[in-house]
């Protein structure tokens, strides 16, 4: 992929509503990732990202490299952390950026200017992944809950009496045991 800055930051803008530092989070995290991995576009599932927040930059994942949750390679795995793990599945080759935080001392705008002119380098922390290259996505059936009425994919369906129930009508019982 030709990183074509000036683009695809006024695309990520664009899609988010507005310029903050959280976007420019993920919007340099997708040119790390690109430059990496030697990523494009994905029109289907050929670049995943697990993201580790639901904050601003996501919308850069989505809009640059075609990460979306509706394709299944865009998967939240929310711990509250500014990082993001990217793969292409072609290789099975992937890398976790972590961003390494802002500086106390500087204001939204210079925090802003900082993310989106300092080195990559100087900006994210570059790991192993913590995960596996996730399967590709799956359609499932559609059960109607017994009590409600309405349609959820089998694979969220609980049983209760002999009941089929979606997971707002399902009472979980663990008494406590696997928080």
């Amino acid at each position: 992929m030709t990183w074509e800055k000036e683009l695809f930051w006024k695309k990520a803008a664009e899609f988010h509503g507005h310029i903050c530092p959280g976007l420019a989070i993920g919007f340099r995290a997708c040119e790390a990732a690109a430059k990496k991995l030697s990523l494009e576009f994905s029109s289907d599932e050929e670049v995943v990202c697990i993201t580790e927040n639901d904050a601003c930059g996501v919308d850069a994942i989505q809009v640059i490299l075609g990460c979306t949750a509706g394709k299944g390679n865009l998967i939240f795995k929310d711990r509250g952390k500014q990082a993001f793990t990217f793969f292409r599945r072609d290789t099975n080759q992937g890398i976790r950026i972590v961003f390494k935080g802002f500086a106390e001392n500087r204001s939204r705008e210079e925090n802003l200017q900082y993310i989106l002119e300092a080195p990559l380098d100087e900006i994210f922390e570059y790991k192993e992944p913590k995960d596996k290259v996730p399967n590709m996505a799956r359609i499932f059936r559609s059960l109607k809950c017994e009590n409600c009425g309405e349609r959820a994919a089998e694979h969220r369906i609980r049983i209760l009496d002999g009941k089929f129930l979606c997971l707002d009508c399902y009472e979980d019982y663990s008494r406590g045991w696997g928080r």
